[in-house]
């Protein structure tokens, strides 16, 4: 197993749920805009940064 795409899977998965949580927090107004930017963002950053680490890693068994 490789710990750098199991890693990369991880980021993926948490800044997918982080960009769905702050989608659906701008739909309901239910939280304050500026915590909603901030959880945006972050998951933006995890996502792409999870995408490009399963990329770059090469498969070796």
């Amino acid at each position: 197993m490789n710990v750098k795409r199991i890693f990369g899977t991880i980021l993926t998965i948490l800044g997918i749920i982080g960009l769905i949580y702050a989608g659906y927090g701008f739909l309901k107004h239910a939280v304050q805009t500026r915590e909603l930017i901030v959880v945006s963002i972050i998951g933006l950053i995890f996502f792409v940064s999870g995408i490009s680490l399963v990329k770059n890693t090469k498969d070796e068994s």
